[in-house]
């Protein structure tokens, strides 16, 4: 039977993340919450904070589905492994819709104190994303121009 913490993780990736929830925030993430991503700094805290950092990509990416690949459970943590999928169709870091479907993957390690989420570690390929859209050459790409 699946712990109450792996639960809780689970229903932050479904109903959160994947079908975009967001009163779903206020009861699985704590309201001291800090969220840690290079690819997104300057997240508030709290539910408020997750439903910003969420919204913004489910904004660019209305079909976006996670799907996890992986969970390793700790005392007060859970490390979850995971795949992004979606189809670019709102504007992202200014970056405007380009209509291509996109596939990240990414690691996200969440504690959690009381029953709630309370501090996110994310660590995924943004460059991989920036370079499916376009706005990055690919490293292949990249390297002919440089000797042409």
């Amino acid at each position: 039977m699946p712990s109450e913490n792996r639960q809780l993780v689970r229903k932050l990736f479904e109903e959160l993340l994947n079908k975009g929830n967001f009163a779903v925030a206020d009861v699985i993430i704590g309201p001291e919450h800090v969220h840690h991503d290079p690819a997104s700094p300057g997240v508030g805290k709290g539910p408020d904070g997750q439903k910003q950092v969420i919204g913004l990509y489910r904004n660019a990416f209305p079909d976006l589905q996670f799907k996890i690949d992986d969970i390793i459970e700790g005392d007060n943590s859970l490390t979850t492994r995971y795949t992004a999928t979606g189809t670019h169709k709102g504007e992202l870091w200014g970056i405007a819709p380009t209509n291509k479907t996109i596939k990240v993957e990414g690691v996200a390690i969440n504690r959690i104190s009381r029953g709630r989420i309370v501090e996110t570690w994310v660590m995924w390929d943004a460059l991989g994303l920036m370079q499916q859209l376009g706005a990055v050459p690919a490293l292949e790409k990249a390297k002919a121009q440089s000797t042409s």
